[in-house]
């Protein structure tokens, strides 16, 4: 069902197998459609992780938000809409500040309420200590190993020895960097660093 131009109730849900059905989901969601007497147009995500920021259903519901074709978004559970709480902090700030409410029936949020704003704010600080949680696990993973030697960014490039040969003895016979750069068809920069590594 396409939007409607009129403010309508999205209703978001998401499975991330096809062998699960959203069923489940729009049946509630339909019920809290009624009882608000809103129109409704119903969003599936169908066999989508929620891992994954991007997903055609999502995409569309947040393009009729940036239209403000939406009063409110409404899903089953949180996690139906992000999985990170970091990505549902950002999900959040975007539809509060497009004026979209939004509504979880499992965890009683509703943005349009001061309790639940408070709640959904509360994820949002959760959201920042997690990721810096995870930076700093990131940064103490990487000092260890760089402790026990292992070495990151590219490996560095292996010439064949004949390539350095022909260098060293091209530099010996008195050639610059920019002539023995033409006979290698390579840059300058690179001539020199063959030299370095002949010597």
């Amino acid at each position: 069902m396409p939007p409607t131009a009129a403010r309508h109730l999205a209703l978001y849900a998401r499975v991330s197998t096809t062998h699960q059905s959203s069923a489940a989901q729009l049946g509630p969601l339909r019920e809290y459609a009624s009882r608000r007497a809103l129109p409704a147009v119903e969003y599936v995500d169908d066999g989508v992780s929620g891992r994954k920021a991007s997903r055609p259903a999502l995409n569309r519901l947040l393009a009729a938000c940036r239209r403000r074709e939406v009063a409110a978004v409404v899903v089953v559970r949180l996690d139906r809409l992000a999985r990170s709480l970091a990505h549902l902090a950002k999900l959040g700030e975007e539809l509060q500040a497009l004026g979209v409410e939004l509504c979880s029936l499992s965890e009683s949020i509703d943005t349009s309420s001061p309790t639940g704003r408070a709640l959904f704010g509360m994820c949002g600080v959760f959201a920042q200590l997690e990721a810096d949680l995870i930076r700093e696990r990131t940064l103490a993973g990487l000092a260890v190993a760089r402790r026990r030697g292992k070495r990151f960014g590219r490996p560095p490039a292996v010439y064949p020895p004949q390539l350095l040969a022909r260098v060293r003895r091209l530099r010996q016979a008195g050639h610059s960097f920019r002539h023995i750069a033409e006979l290698l068809e390579v840059s300058v920069g690179k001539a020199h660093k063959l030299a370095r590594l002949s010597a």
